[in-house]
């Protein structure tokens, strides 16, 4: 299947279907892996009704790896093109400075890495966001 990612601008919010998540622990970055597939991702999920995107995140993060406290920053609006349907989502970068328990849900492990893992569940979207994620840390410090 065939898929773009892009970067708008801007995008009505309505349109803002998804979060995820760039996060740090110290000078490593949580992945997470479902219990229901061997790969690696990067935090995030569907925006419920009624959620603004930063709530999204917050609570995307907490499920997904436990963070108990943190920084979060807006990174950009990101687009996912396929031949059929255009999905949008907000990326955010986490500075995690505590960690409590996983959360007894979809997430079967949360681990750190130096380097993004080989094996990931979305190989064809995860390393662009991680790209922007590290263009907009290097832009901002």
């Amino acid at each position: 299947m065939s898929l773009r990612v892009c970067f708008p601008q801007t995008v009505d919010d309505s349109d803002i279907a998804f979060v995820v998540i760039s996060a740090r622990l110290g000078e490593k970055w949580l992945y997470c892996r479902h219990s229901r597939r061997a790969t690696w991702e990067i935090p995030g999920g569907h925006r419920e009704a009624g959620e603004s995107c930063e709530e999204a995140a917050r609570r995307e993060l907490y499920e997904e790896t436990g963070a108990l406290d943190f920084t979060l920053t807006p990174v950009c609006i990101y687009c996912v093109q396929r031949q059929d349907a255009t999905s949008y989502g907000w990326l955010y970068f986490a500075q995690v400075h505590t960690l409590g328990p996983l959360p007894a849900l979809e997430m079967a492990q949360v681990c750190a890495f130096a380097q993004p893992p080989l094996q990931q569940t979305y190989p064809q979207i995860q390393p662009a966001l991680f790209a922007k994620t590290l263009q907009f840390l290097k832009e901002q410090f």
